[in-house]
C-alpha cells in the first residue's frame, strides 16, 4: 500500500506557462459606466428567456429538417397535442377554429380577389369547358359501376358513398380542365398533382385556460399559487385528408399586403376555453409538419386542394343551415392553414419564427354537386403565448356560401347548370403563381445546406436522413410510457384515499417525470468490437447527430 501511495506521489508535474497580455486603457475604463443588465429573476421570467433561447436555436439551424427535428427534441413520447382532422367538425367550433388559427373569416359571393383580371378569360372559356363538364357528369353519376369500390359488397355508409363520388367527379373534372387550360395557362404543364396526399400540422397556441388538473397542481407549488388560473401555450396537430391537391414551384401572389392585415377592422373572436368543452380530444405524441411531400421537392407551393364534405351528412338536421354553413367554413381554416404552415416550415419559418412574406392558397370543398371556394392568406404563424392577443397581424379567409353545380340529371341530360361555379373553378385554374420580386424566401435557412441531402458529410447526412424519416413515421417509442390506471387515478390522485400505500409509482415520487425526458435521452447504438474503428477501438457507441 506505501509503495503504491510512493508511486502515485513521485509523478513529476508539468510546468504550464500563461501568458498575460496587459489590456488596453480603452478597454480598462470608459467615460459612462458599463453596467451588466439587470434581469427578473421571477418563475415566469426565467422561463420565458428559456423559450426565446430555444426559439432563436430553432431559427439558427440551416436546414429544413434539423428545425423539424428540433421541434420535438423537449419531448421523447411526444408532445400533448389537442387533435383536429377536417372530416369531424364538433357544433359550435367556427370561433375556435378562427382563434386557433388567427384567421379572419370574409364571405364573398364572386371571390373579388381574382374577378378583375380572370372574369374574361374565365367567361371566354366556359362555353369550351362545359360540354366535357356536363358528359363527366352523366357518366360518373349514372353510367358508371361502383360495386368494384364497395367493401366485400356490403351496404356502404351514406357519407363514405359522397366521398366516393365526389373524389370520382373531382379526378374527371381536374383531367378535363388540366387538358383544355395548359395552352391557356402555362403553369399548368409544371404543376404536380398528388392524390390522397399526406397532409399534417402542427404547431402551438397560446391565450387558453388550464384544465383542471393543471391549476390543481399549480396551487400546490408556493411560486405558482397566485399564478394558478394563467393562461397556458396549447399544443395542436392537424390529420388533414384531401382527395387532390396541385403544386408548383412558384407561390401564388398576395391577395392583400402583409401590413393590410393588421388593420384595427380585421377581428378575430378569442376563445379561452379548454377544447374539450366543444368535443375536441387530446394525445400524446410527436408533432409532424407536411404539406403532402418531403422536403427538397421543386414544387414546394400549393396551388389548389379538393377536400370531402362526407361527414355532412353525419351532422344532426336540428342544428340548422347555420351550423352546416360554419361547420364548412372551420373545415375550410383548417385545411387552408394546415396545408400553408408545413409549407412555410419547409422555407425555413416555424411557429416561433414567424414569416416574412405571405402566402396563399386556394381550398375547394365537394362532393361532385354542392361546392364551396375560399381563398386563404398566410399572413403570421406566431400564436403562442403573449402572440395570440397582441401579434397585430391576422390570417385572411375568403369563401362562398354553399353552391349547387346542378340540380338534376334526367334522361342523360343535365338539369340547371349552374355556369358560376365553373367560372370560379376556372378563375382557380387560371390564377398564375408569380415570382416575388425582392423577397428572400429562404431567410433562416443556410447559404450552401437547405436540407439533408446538401449535408457533405456522409455519416451525419445518413444519420439525420434516417432519423428523421423514423420520426416522422410516427411510429410508438419501443418502450412505452407508464401508464396511471383509472383506479390509481380516482383513489390516489383525485381522493387520495390510499395514503398508507407504498409510493412507487413515478406520479407519486418527486422529480420524477416520465413525460419530460428529452428526445436525446438514451444510450446511443452499441458497436461490436469487430465493427468498430482501428483509430477508434475504444469508441463503444455510435455517434449521433442531433441538432
Amino acid at each position: 500500500m506505501g509503495r503504491f501511495r510512493w508511486q502515485r506521489m513521485s509523478i513529476a508535474l508539468r510546468k504550464s506557462t500563461i501568458r498575460i497580455r496587459p489590456l488596453k486603457y480603452e478597454q480598462e475604463y470608459t467615460e459612462t459606466p458599463q453596467y451588466p443588465p439587470i434581469l427578473d429573476t421571477s418563475y415566469e421570467a426565467r422561463k420565458r428567456r428559456m423559450d426565446e433561447q430555444w426559439h432563436e436555436k430553432l431559427k439558427a439551424l440551416k436546414t429544413v429538417e434539423e428545425k423539424l427535428f428540433e421541434i420535438n427534441m423537449p419531448r421523447y413520447y411526444g408532445w400533448k397535442c389537442i387533435m383536429l382532422s377536417e372530416d369531424s367538425i364538433p357544433y359550435n367550433s367556427l370561433s375556435f377554429a378562427q382563434h386557433v388559427t388567427r384567421t379572419h373569416l370574409g364571405e364573398i359571393k364572386n371571390l373579388s380577389p381574382y374577378s378583375t383580371d380572370l372574369e374574361e378569360e374565365s367567361n371566354r372559356l366556359l362555353e369550351h369547358v362545359k360540354p366535357w363538364i356536363e358528359e363527366a357528369l352523366i357518366f360518373e353519376f349514372k353510367y358508371r359501376s361502383r360495386k368494384h369500390e364497395y367493401l366485400n359488397n356490403e351496404e356502404v355508409l351514406v357519407d363514405k358513398l359522397d366521398n366516393i363520388i365526389g373524389s370520382s367527379i373531382v379526378q374527371q373534372v381536374n383531367r378535363i380542365l388540366l387538358g383544355n387550360l395548359s395552352t391557356k395557362a402555362p403553369h399548368l404543364l409544371k404543376c404536380q398533382v398528388d392524390t390522397d396526399p399526406r397532409v399534417e400540422s402542427f404547431w402551438c397556441v397560446g391565450g387558453m385556460n388550464p384544465h383542471t388538473f393543471l391549476r390543481r397542481q399549480r396551487e400546490k407549488v408556493p411560486w405558482l399559487k397566485d399564478a394558478a388560473d394563467e393562461p397556458i401555450n396549447r399544443w395542436f396537430q392537424y390529420l388533414g385528408a384531401p382527395m387532390m391537391h396541385l403544386r408548383h414551384e412558384l407561390p401564388l401572389p398576395a391577395v392583400l399586403q402583409m401590413r393590410e392585415s393588421e388593420s384595427p377592422a380585421v377581428d378575430v373572436p378569442f376563445f379561452r376555453y379548454d377544447p374539450k368543452v366543444i368535443g375536441f380530444h387530446d394525445a400524446r405524441q410527436l408533432g409532424t409538419n407536411i404539406p403532402g411531400f418531403w422536403p427538397g421537392d421543386a414544387c414546394e407551393f400549393g396551388l389548389l386542394s379538393y377536400h370531402h364534405r362526407g361527414h355532412m351528412h353525419r351532422r344532426l338536421l336540428q342544428y340548422g343551415e347555420e351550423d352546416r354553413a360554419e361547420a364548412l367554413h372551420a373545415q375550410a381554416i383548417f385545411a387552408s392553414y394546415g396545408w400553408l404552415l408545413p409549407q412555410a416550415c419547409y422555407q425555413g419559418f416555424s411557429t416561433f419564427n414567424d414569416m416574412t412574406y405571405p402566402l396563399v392558397t386556394q381550398t375547394v370543398i365537394t362532393n361532385g354537386k354542392l361546392w364551396s371556394f375560399y381563398v386563404y392568406q398566410l399572413n403570421t404563424t406566431l400564436l403562442h403565448a403573449d402572440h395570440t392577443s397582441k401579434n397585430p397581424r391576422h390570417n385572411l379567409c375568403w369563401g362562398t356560401p354553399e353552391l349547387k353545380l346542378f340540380e338534376a340529371i334526367e334522361d342523360g341530360k343535365v338539369i340547371g347548370f349552374n355556369d358560376d361555379v365553373l367560372k370560379y373553378l376556372l378563375k382557380f385554374y387560371l390564377n398564375a403563381p408569380k415570382v416575388r420580386e425582392g423577397v428572400e424566401m429562404k431567410p433562416y435557412l443556410g447559404d450552401m445546406e437547405k436540407h439533408i441531402a446538401d449535408i457533405s458529410e456522409d455519416k451525419r447526412r445518413e444519420w439525420l436522413e434516417a432519423e428523421f424519416k423514423h420520426m416522422y413515421s410516427r411510429r410508438p417509442r419501443h418502450i412505452l410510457p407508464y401508464e396511471i390506471y383509472q383506479w390509481e387515478r380516482i383513489y390516489k390522485i383525485r381522493h387520495q384515499t390510499r395514503p398508507f400505500e407504498a409510493r412507487r409509482r413515478p406520479f407519486e415520487l418527486q422529480n420524477v417525470r416520465p413525460h419530460m425526458r428529452r428526445y436525446d435521452e438514451h444510450v446511443p447504438r452499441y458497436i461490436p468490437k469487430k465493427f468498430r474503428d482501428v483509430n477508434k477501438y475504444k469508441q463503444k457507441f455510435e455517434d449521433t447527430y442531433y441538432p
